[in-house]
């Protein structure tokens, strides 16, 4: 999370070669990529394969497995904070706060490393700890201007508005569109930019046009060729479903998703799990429905 909500696919923001070329081998062979995990069993398999694998069974929520996986790439490259933060989101996927903090302790507003600054960030919202959050985009806004980007600024409107500053998360999400409407034209294709506009619009109460934007997302996406990547901007759409108020239709969206391999754009590589909803905040608007309480009390698949 993929530049992921995180709202960056892991895919285009990992920054370790292996792990990069490891989702390459995933898109080649395809979801669930059985053969990748087969082959991962192996002696001296190298860390994309393991990593690949790992991924495969993170999608499918077999999550002791992916775990096995990662501790296998972390004994090939110790300390790798990339392979640490993957390692946190299974944790955090599982429900298992406490393990996955122990990971992203040493997170902060200097780290380099974009999928394991964003894995924190999800563990601080996970945690309901929106003062940390704050604290920690600001800090490195501050600090290292050019690191932060529409994603993050997305990140703080939530967390501004999870705090109850319902005017600073509307300037916030108002930085983050000037930042992307202009991107959007320049670069019509891409499906990631799209998405990351919807959201801030839903944030600015713009529901005709998040809603637009997040459906013009989903279709840059061609089903057959990213079957593991589509579901998640559909996870997208069920979030700002939420945001605006949508929450039959988000429910429904996530009934399906939860049913669902694939390679998620909040959680990623993980895909949604009854743990997941019922500790993030972002659906807190759904939870007096008896449909939604439903799939937080759901048995892991």
């Amino acid at each position: 999370m993929k530049t992921t909500w995180r709202l960056k696919s892991r895919i285009t923001h990992l920054k370790s070669p292996f792990l990069l070329a490891a989702c390459l081998i995933l898109a080649a062979l395809g979801p669930p990529a059985t053969e990748l995990a087969r082959a991962s069993q192996g002696r001296g398999s190298p860390p994309e394969l393991l990593v690949g694998a790992a991924a495969t069974y993170a999608m499918l929520r077999q999550f002791p497995a992916a775990l096995k996986l990662y501790d296998r790439a972390l004994d090939v490259i110790p300390d790798d904070p990339e392979l640490i933060a993957l390692k946190a989101a299974m944790y955090q996927a599982e429900g298992n706060l406490q393990e996955s903090a122990k990971l992203l302790i040493d997170v902060d507003e200097r780290t380099t490393s974009v999928t394991a600054f964003a894995t924190k960030l999800d563990q601080l919202r996970l945690e309901r700890n929106h003062a940390e959050a704050i604290r920690l985009l600001q800090a490195r806004r501050a600090q290292v201007p050019s690191a932060c980007d529409a994603f993050e600024m997305i990140h703080l409107a939530f967390a501004q508005r999870f705090v109850g500053d319902t005017a600073g998360a509307k300037v916030t999400a108002e930085q983050a569109r000037n930042t992307l409407e202009p991107l959007c034209k320049e670069q019509p294709d891409i499906p990631d930019l799209e998405v990351e506009l919807a959201l801030a619009d839903a944030l600015l109460g713009e529901r005709d046009s998040a809603l637009k934007e997040a459906e013009r997302a989903i279709m840059l996406v061609p089903s057959a060729k990213d079957a593991m990547h589509r579901p998640g901007y559909e996870e997208i759409l069920a979030l700002i479903q939420t945001v605006i108020g949508e929450n039959s239709r988000a429910i429904s969206t996530l009934t399906q998703l939860l049913k669902t391999p694939y390679d998620s754009l909040i959680y990623g590589p993980a895909p949604v799990t009854p743990a997941l909803l019922r500790l993030d905040p972002i659906w807190d608007p759904l939870r007096t429905d008896p449909a939604f309480q439903k799939l937080c009390e759901e048995k892991q698949p």
